[in-house]
């Protein structure tokens, strides 16, 4: 039996919260194209951006530890597939499009640039002058523009709600502008929920890394009230910490903060007396966050993981080599751009010199950018 993309827009009918978005619902893509058969709109968007170039390189995007510095730590792409798997709990608990949440998730750091958010900062600054660079921004041109499947149009031709999750998703550290995609209004649920996946993940797997890698021992936690509830919650007395007892106290910290974004959005959903998705992008605040409780006791473990993880000595060095080798990159295909590839060349008509380098720079892994910097500046190492 096979369940066609009509019966599955059914069951979104019959399963969904009044406020979660159906595909039947979307406004559709910029580009007119026939439905699938068997899929439904945000499906398809999904299954789109996971056969992107652009999704592929994320295996090889640093997240906090450069690529080359061991096998073990996250990447941009195992932090992505960390987020989308959590996006999805929180939109099958809250009734929430999942299909929808979830490609939002995947697509949420497609334009990330190498070397993380030092890499940002870098061509952030290069490109002061033409336009600057900010990463969901450049999330959405990936789609928009930059990715080339299809020969009736350009990028991916996703849903109007899905490109509107990318520019409208925002942490404590991500707030981007949404013109075009009316700024006014809030993201839907699914967006929403995309930003809170994001900062459970990213607090989770970045204490996980930190411990593994040894920039900090389990006893530098102690004191801070998230680690201790974590930890009676399992009961670890503090010793012995072995590799079985670090995975424990990262699954239950996040089995933590998942089940208190579920239970707080449902008591922000109640007073809100949200029916609607158009309830939902009526309000001045966002529904997805953690309770004021958890949210307090969080700051510390993030003020912890600032000082002690991103701030740390093997961190910043790598930040600042970094910083130097785009720098460097980006310099010397601006005065030259005939090093470009040729597919980078044709942009620079219609985009202009700093954006097209931008894009390629931007577009590079961590291995990539350093293979091409060794290339281009140490003369030992062939062209």
């Amino acid at each position: 039996m096979i369940f066609t993309r009509e019966q599955l827009e059914e069951v979104e009918d019959r399963t969904l919260a009044p406020y979660g978005m159906r595909s039947r619902a979307s406004r559709g893509r910029v580009y007119a194209e026939a439905e699938h058969p068997y899929r439904t709109a945000y499906q398809r968007d999904r299954d789109r951006i996971i056969h992107t170039t652009a999704f592929r390189r994320l295996e090889y995007k640093t997240q906090v530890f450069v690529n080359t510095e061991g096998d073990y730590y996250r990447t941009r792409l195992t932090h992505t597939l960390e987020v989308a798997q959590i996006g999805r709990t929180l939109a099958r608990a809250l009734g929430a499009n999942e299909d929808l949440a979830e490609g939002v998730c995947l697509v949420h750091d497609i334009g990330h640039p190498p070397f993380g958010h030092s890499g940002e900062h870098a061509l952030n600054e290069l490109m002061r002058d033409h336009g600057g660079f900010d990463h969901n921004q450049q999330s959405l041109r990936v789609v928009e523009t930059l990715e080339h499947r299809y020969p009736e149009w350009p990028g991916l031709n996703l849903t109007y709600e899905l490109r509107e999750g990318i520019v409208k998703h925002e942490t404590e550290y991500d707030v981007s502008s949404a013109q075009s995609f009316e700024p006014n209004k809030r993201g839907l649920l699914e967006a929403q929920i995309a930003n809170a996946a994001d900062e459970i993940a990213y607090n989770a797997h970045d204490l996980d890394d930190g411990l593994r890698a040894r920039l900090f021992a389990p006893e530098d936690l102690d004191g801070i009230e998230l680690w201790e509830r974590v930890k009676h919650s399992v009961g670890w007395d503090g010793r012995g910490f072995e590799d079985l007892w670090r995975h424990r106290l990262i699954r239950r910290l996040i089995g933590l903060e998942v089940t208190d974004v579920v239970n707080a959005t449902e008591d922000r959903l109640a007073a809100a007396n949200v029916r609607s998705t158009a309830d939902i992008q009526a309000l001045d605040h966002n529904l997805i966050g953690f309770s004021a409780a958890l949210k307090e006791v969080n700051r510390g473990l993030k003020d912890f993981l600032y000082h002690r993880m991103y701030r740390h000595t093997r961190v910043i060095r790598m930040q600042m080599k970094a910083d130097r080798l785009l720098s460097e990159l980006f310099a010397a295909y601006v005065a030259e751009p005939g090093q470009l590839p040729r597919s980078a060349q044709q942009r620079i008509e219609e985009d202009g010199l700093h954006r097209a380098v931008c894009d390629y720079t931007a577009g590079m892994t961590d291995r990539f950018a350093l293979d091409e910097h060794a290339k281009m500046f140490d003369p030992n190492v062939s062209v």
